[in-house]
């Protein structure tokens, strides 16, 4: 209950000050009621990235709430001592504006037990209900490690099971009437299968169709392959999120990012805006490497890929390289964009992705270009999930990006802007 002299304080506020005072810390909705509203389901592919998304996003919550409070505080020295005593719960400030209705659930994080049937078939229960919320559910489609399932049984998961595993989880969301559902897919699944070839299918597409037919409201990715998927949703809010600065800080922790002996380089034509960031930031020439490839081949691993022609617009001898890209599968572009580099007389060179797959034995195959010279370091992102095996590697350096969704996730229920977070 609120002291009487803190109450008389507060009426002699105006309502709307106070609203702009929320406004300016990027709150519509006075943030605290992100506790009543926001539920986030956690499938198995996505457990990990989940956790970090809902420790960056209470952290989001508690900052906002302190930043309101100390914007209040602000107005009045007699208001200060009693504000600062709420101790970040705004509840009794929000019962004298009115909003005398608020409930709190314990967590965000939404009990689900996931089931996978003997026949392949997935099942997903949800153990609480989340009538009138709005669901973030998080999948890493691209987890390729074992995952828990039939109460805590460890199973391995392909992609497509991963796939339909998040159907069945919305489609369970939807049956037990949540007010919304969005979607995170830090990968954006078949990403790359966004052109076609012959009678190929667009299946770029086709997952964007399933997920507007199940009626989600956002998905949210990293770094889509191709913008022009962006195009197929005609309902559905589609916000591709962007780890330039997450890698940007992180190169900034392993070199002197004012080096004036640094050149970026673009490892393909697709990737050249993406470098252009990097070099304009960076004050350095951009360099490109011009890849022909043969797509009647399928690449299978370093060794057996479908690029038939590199060369290297550009002067890279004598220079140290930073090359970005936005997925690393079987690693066959990097391996041989850093050979060549370094056969043109590159000195340390430094990679960033924004997917990190490593494929098949693609860390098998880092691990001998490493001992032999060829690179100084790989620069990826948490947004595929990986454990010790790859973490450990001295030449590995993994930013973290689930920030960005966190960052998302607050600005949609709050209806602000999501430049500042992408």
């Amino acid at each position: 209950m609120l002291s009487f002299n803190l109450c008389v304080n507060l009426f002699v506020l105006s309502y709307n000050e106070i609203k702009g005072f929320c406004k300016e810390v990027g709150s519509l909705k006075l943030s605290v009621l992100i506790k009543k509203s926001i539920g986030i389901i956690a499938c198995p592919g996505g457990r990990v990235f989940a956790d970090k998304i809902m420790e960056d996003l209470k952290k989001i919550f508690v900052d906002t709430e302190r930043q309101i409070i100390e914007k209040i505080s602000q107005t009045s020295n007699s208001l200060k001592e009693d504000i600062l005593k709420l101790e970040g719960s705004l509840l009794p400030l929000l019962e004298v504006l009115g909003f005398s209705n608020l409930k709190f659930d314990e967590t965000m994080d939404i009990p689900v037990n996931f089931v996978k049937f003997a026949n392949g078939e997935f099942k997903a229960e949800i153990l609480r209900t989340i009538r009138d919320k709005d669901i973030f559910i998080v999948q890493d489609v691209s987890n390729t490690y074992p995952v828990n399932v039939n109460n805590n049984e460890k199973v391995l998961m392909t992609i497509n099971d991963h796939l339909m595993n998040l159907m069945t989880t919305i489609d369970a969301c939807m049956q037990a009437k949540a007010n919304s559902v969005s979607v995170i897919v830090p990968s954006y699944p078949y990403s790359r299968q966004d052109k076609k070839h012959s009678r190929e299918g667009l299946t770029a597409s086709l997952f964007g169709r399933f997920l507007e037919e199940l009626r989600v409201k956002h998905i949210l990715t990293l770094d889509i392959h191709s913008k022009a998927i962006e195009n197929v949703f005609r309902k559905t809010y589609f916000e591709n999120l962007n780890a330039s600065y997450e890698i940007f800080d992180a190169l900034a922790e392993l070199i002197d990012i004012r080096d004036s002996n640094l050149v970026v380089v673009s490892p393909d034509t697709g990737a050249v805006n993406r470098n252009k960031f990097f070099a304009s930031n960076l004050k350095r020439p951009l360099a490109l490497l011009y890849k022909e490839r043969d797509y009647s081949k399928v690449t299978h691993n370093v060794n057996d890929s479908n690029i038939s022609v590199t060369k290297l617009l550009g002067d890279v001898e004598g220079k140290n390289v930073f090359m970005s890209d936005d997925i690393l599968a079987t690693g066959g572009t990097f391996i041989k964009a850093v050979k060549l580099l370094k056969s043109m007389g590159a000195k340390k060179i430094i990679c960033a992705v924004s997917l990190p797959f490593f494929n098949g034995d693609a860390i098998k195959y880092f691990d001998k270009a490493y001992e032999e010279g060829y690179f100084y370091k790989i620069i990826g992102t948490n947004a595929v999930y990986h454990d010790d095996k790859l973490i450990s590697k001295p030449w590995y350096y993994e930013a973290n990006v689930a920030h960005l969704f966190a960052g998302a996730i607050f600005a949609i229920y709050n209806r602000i802007s999501l430049q500042k977070n992408s």
